[in-house]
């Protein structure tokens, strides 16, 4: 085997106790994932007990993929939409009134390609109040999105982006700078 692939593997990426609680929440997954649709407060109940920091009136849909539950937050009145993947090997930090649409992905974890051995990066990801990221939008590590912003169908932000902007594309760039509140 490739010296540095052995490296890798070799690496501590994970303590005793996170491998443990990952491995209790994918034993406890079927409950969340075969929940009815309307079942809100099961599933942000669940989340809760595994660390998830979940504000008030929030939707979170049953087919929502959480890989880490105790790195995320969600804040007040925000949806996360079928399909979503939520890859929270850093912290995600979605605030109030946010709908992340189907099929998003939010990924908080990369390798460093820069060093041979690739080690983990558990980078965070946040989300600002009253955003919105449309389908199948793609969201990389150490992204940080601004309040008001929308993040159009299919578009890969792999740069932050500051308050009420739309961006579209792959990569993203921004097509419109809105007015704050409007």
């Amino acid at each position: 085997m490739n010296k540095q692939i052995s490296e890798n593997r070799s690496q501590v990426k994970w303590s005793y106790r996170e491998k443990l609680g990952r491995l209790i929440w994918a034993s406890v997954g079927p409950l969340f994932r075969y929940s009815p649709r309307l079942f809100w407060g099961w599933r942000v109940a669940l989340l809760r007990i595994f660390g998830a920091n979940i504000g008030k009136h929030v939707h979170i849909y049953p087919s929502v993929k959480i890989a880490i539950p105790w790195n995320v937050t969600i804040g007040d009145f925000s949806a996360i939409g079928d399909g979503v993947r939520l890859y929270s090997l850093g912290c995600i930090a979605i605030g109030a009134s946010v709908t992340i649409s189907q099929q998003a992905h939010l990924c908080a974890g990369s390798h460093d390609y820069s060093c041979p051995t690739m080690p983990l990066l558990k980078l965070p990801i946040s989300i600002g109040d009253n955003s919105w990221l449309c389908a199948d939008s793609y969201i990389g590590p150490s992204v940080t999105i601004g309040m008001g912003v929308v993040v159009g169908a299919r578009a890969v932000v792999v740069r932050s982006l500051q308050d009420n902007v739309i961006a579209v594309g792959n990569p993203a760039r921004v097509v419109n700078v809105g007015k704050p509140g409007g």
